[in-house]
């Protein structure tokens, strides 16, 4: 039986991160990859040039063609620049039944450049996180969504507690951006217990695209029918060892190594 996964988010055309790392992510795990692209960037290692949202009709006809003949067996959303095109995402997810979302609440670049408007921010904490299997908010992200600061490990652990309230199944606080610890910690919340979701800490600057690439890696392992803990901490296993193998490409911030442990047949 071939596995589906279907990306929603926007295209980055140096490929570090969305429908691109996306995809690769999908392919990685064996899994076929979708997409519905909600944006195009004009991206590289540098930064991000320019953003043009597509139009509402084309985001939801793009969700639909696939909804009604390639069911995916879970859905990764990323980039949803604007509230009328979360709005939509979320009206097709819900019309079409879709199954085991994954919500990654992107908002900006490694490199500082915003990828989500202000005033989409709140539109994707009502109308995004209730409807997720598993969220996956960064330290920055978790501070814009609750409104306060995320310092230490037990903040983390609050404030997944607080997103649990949203409705969403799982919360996964990524830690990586947290000063003063020696490891990378996770915070995995079901609303009855953490999990503490560990991996070495590496010093490269070849980390563009880790977001997208984690939450495309639990939504692969949903995809496979894992459970959410063990797709969570799979997933967690694949982007340390692709950070860990970054690519030295371009002028700025490398991206992470996709095809890590995949093994060429040329």
């Amino acid at each position: 039986m071939i596995r589906k996964a279907l990306t929603i988010a926007g295209s980055d055309s140096g490929g570090g991160a969305g429908i691109q790392a996306d995809i690769k992510t999908f392919t990685a795990f064996g899994v076929y990859g979708m997409s519905a692209i909600t944006a195009i960037t004009a991206q590289n290692t540098v930064g991000v040039q320019l953003v043009y949202d597509l139009p509402i009709e084309i985001v939801v006809e793009q969700i639909k063609s696939i909804a009604v003949d390639l069911r995916p067996d879970a859905v990764k959303t990323g980039m949803l620049s604007s509230p009328a095109i979360v709005n939509a995402v979320a009206d097709s997810i819900t019309r079409y039944n879709l199954p085991k979302v994954v919500v990654d609440p992107v908002m900006v670049a490694k490199s500082g450049d915003p990828l989500l408007s202000e005033s989409a921010r709140s539109t994707v904490k009502e109308r995004m996180l209730p409807i997720a299997t598993v969220i996956t908010p960064n330290l920055f992200e978790t501070e814009v969504l609750l409104g306060q600061k995320i310092k230490t490990l037990e903040d983390m652990k609050a404030a997944a507690a607080e997103l649990k309230k949203s409705g969403c199944k799982w919360v996964v606080v990524k830690g990586g951006h947290m000063e003063g610890e020696t490891e990378a910690i996770d915070v995995a919340y079901d609303g009855n217990e953490f999990h503490l979701v560990k991996s070495p800490r590496f010093d490269t600057p070849h980390t563009h695209g880790t977001g997208c690439t984690f939450s495309s890696a639990i939504a692969a392992g949903l995809a496979k029918g894992y459970a959410p803990l063990q797709a969570i901490k799979t997933a967690k296993e694949y982007i340390s060892a692709a950070i860990h193998s970054g690519l030295n490409i371009g002028k700025g911030r490398g991206p992470t190594n996709h095809l890590v442990g995949v093994k060429s047949r040329w």
